[in-house]
């Protein structure tokens, strides 16, 4: 493997993001736009706390059941130190990170226990069900939405925490499950265990001609389990598809035993789809511990394209045209918009020649253009050159405005580094965030408007000055994702700045009817939520599969599935239900 990718993916750094090596300073000019725009100081310096500072409460895990552990994956594989359980005391969201640089580790589990097949997932589930340990499957750590944390404080029906219920909590990373269980060319087939990582997945397949095809900006750290449960959608989805698409069957080890999904044939009328059952349960469930997936030749030619539109309403429209258009098949395989506000601000840090770009859409008089992104592959040059040029043509109706190739071949070279900016704003006291949704085409510019308007509202308090940007990442026939990225400078509690943004965000969401996650999952940051888009009967149902398949409750306790109906009145739910019944009853 080359060593550079071997060095990204051994362990991410256990306070930001990724391989250390990779992160690259952000330069004068956007300092000067963060100065500029949210009154950023780039003088004040906010360092983690040293690894051995982080406050950990001892290890509530009994010597024999560690023993016993030990004996079932080896005593090597069996870890209670500080590294391990620092590295493994959260994801990669903003609480998760703030916890960890300020030196709190209430989210690292008691042990991470590392096995290296199936048959040991299935015997530690055993174990952990028999003493009342609770068990969080991990697998690249990147979840942003508080789904691998070990500590999570979540009232049960019995009022008491899910930590509280088990008398441990144990991590369990899946990076030895790393086998390429087959790679079936000829019906473009590859069944792969979970703990491959997105470069190793790509260094699997390419010698036989063929690709996964998902790159999630996750890619580097992120693992193939991870995709799975987590129902992954990457940045070339609107070509290769996101992971609940291509799935075909899946191994999953529950402590009720193991259950083998799907992957007999390409299509089964043999009742309810059990698999969709899995993918997505984010560990919840069970562990999944290899999939089987469709997978798509290896792309031998690659073109590129950006335009500017006048409006973001107006490139949404144009996007909208185009899939009715070329059907979804005839889509660019990599289709990203930014609106006005992320435009500017991209094109800014970008330096001198994001600088022109914008004189050039104002000599045109578009003064905030809208910045679309797009990418196309294949195996044969003509059916590529064929897709780009009828997408010119529609989007050229459409009032877009052609800019030249290499805007789009930029972003390329840069696709996977945003996580590590993030960091070097919180090194001086700097908020940076993202969430997501998706939407039909219909709802799309007033969803927009209502998460953009929550968003800015629930920053721009105190005297505090916000960039709320947001761009569509992936176009479906029926409608689109909108991705937000919001900045602004520390409160002096930035938790609880984070939670009232992030509150204000997904009333809004599930308000203006989007759904409250598209790709990043559910975790515990929008637990609270699901009920508002599945209903209660469907909660009660993924408790009724929950309690079947894990009845002790050991799986990512606090995870996913809400609270059951009436044990949370003050819900977030319920504040959305009587916030859009109430203003029903004032238009009537």
């Amino acid at each position: 493997m080359n060593e550079l990718i071997a060095q990204s993916i051994r362990r991410s750094v256990w306070h930001g993001w990724g391989d250390p090596s990779a992160r690259r300073p952000l330069s004068d000019q956007g300092w000067e736009e963060l100065v500029r725009q949210v009154g950023a100081d780039r003088t004040v310096v906010n360092p983690p706390v040293p690894i051995e500072e982080v406050q950990l409460q001892p290890s509530r895990l009994d010597s024999p059941v560690l023993a016993a552990l030990a004996d079932v994956v080896g005593p090597d594989h069996v870890h209670a130190d500080r590294p391990w359980r620092v590295e493994h005391a959260g994801g990669k969201s903003y609480p998760d990170l703030h916890r960890l640089r300020t030196g709190d580790g209430s989210q690292a589990p008691d042990a991470v226990v590392v096995p290296g097949s199936a048959a040991q997932v299935a015997e530690v589930l055993r174990l952990c069900a028999e003493h009342r340990v609770a068990v969080v499957p991990f697998g690249g750590g990147t979840s942003v939405v508080g789904g691998v944390g070990a500590g999570a404080e979540v009232s049960g029906p019995d009022g008491v925490s899910a930590r509280g219920r088990h008398r441990a909590v144990i991590t369990l990373d899946l990076r030895r499950l790393t086998r390429v269980v087959a790679v079936d060319p000829t019906s473009r087939l590859a069944t792969l265990e979970a703990g491959l990582r997105g470069p190793e997945i790509e260094q699997a397949l390419h010698p036989h001609g063929l690709t996964l095809g998902h790159y999630p900006q996750s890619h580097q750290e992120a693992t193939f389990g991870g995709y799975v449960a987590t129902r992954s959608a990457g940045q070339a989805s609107t070509g290769y598809g996101r992971v609940d698409e291509i799935v075909l069957g899946a191994r999953v080890v529950t402590p009720r035993g193991e259950l083998v999904l799907g992957g007999r044939a390409p299509a089964s009328a043999a009742g309810p789809r059990l698999l969709d059952l899995v993918v997505g349960s984010e560990g919840t469930l069970g562990v999944i511990t290899e999939a089987t997936v469709r997978v798509a030749p290896l792309p031998t030619v690659k073109r590129h394209a950006a335009w500017f539109f006048p409006t973001f309403d107006a490139a949404t429209e144009a996007l909208r045209t185009l899939v009715h258009s070329v059907g979804h098949g005839g889509m660019p395989d990599v289709c990203r918009l930014s609106d006005e506000d992320e435009t500017r601000v991209n094109l800014t840090l970008a330096g001198a020649a994001g600088r022109r770009l914008l004189r050039y859409a104002a000599l045109r008089g578009t003064a905030a253009p809208s910045l679309l992104v797009l990418v196309w592959e294949g195996t044969d040059g003509g059916e590529v050159r064929h897709r780009r040029a009828v997408a010119g043509r529609i989007l050229s109706r459409c009032g877009g405005r052609r800019l030249p190739g290499e805007v789009a071949r930029a972003w390329e070279r840069t696709r996977f580094s945003g996580p590590y900016l993030r960091d070097e704003l919180m090194d001086h006291r700097v908020l940076a965030e993202t969430l997501e949704t998706a939407t039909t085409w219909d709802n799309l510019r007033s969803l927009h408007a209502a998460v953009t308007t929550a968003i800015r509202s629930a920053l721009e308090v105190e005297g505090r000055r916000a960039i709320v940007m947001c761009h569509v990442s992936h176009v479906y026939a029926a409608g689109a994702s909108l991705y937000y990225t919001f900045i602004s400078t520390e409160a002096a509690d930035p938790l609880a700045q984070w939670r009232s943004v992030k509150t204000a965000a997904c009333d809004a969401i599930v308000g203006a009817g989007g759904t409250i996650t598209h790709h990043h999952a559910v975790g515990t940051d929008h637990r609270a939520y699901l009920a508002a888009e599945i209903g209660p009967l469907g909660v009660g149902l993924l408790q009724a599969v929950k309690d079947q398949l894990d009845p002790a409750g050991i799986l990512n306790p606090g995870k996913l599935i809400p609270d059951p109906p009436g044990s949370a009145p003050d819900s977030a739910p319920d504040r959305v239900r009587d916030r859009v019944r109430d203003a029903a009853r004032a238009e009537a």
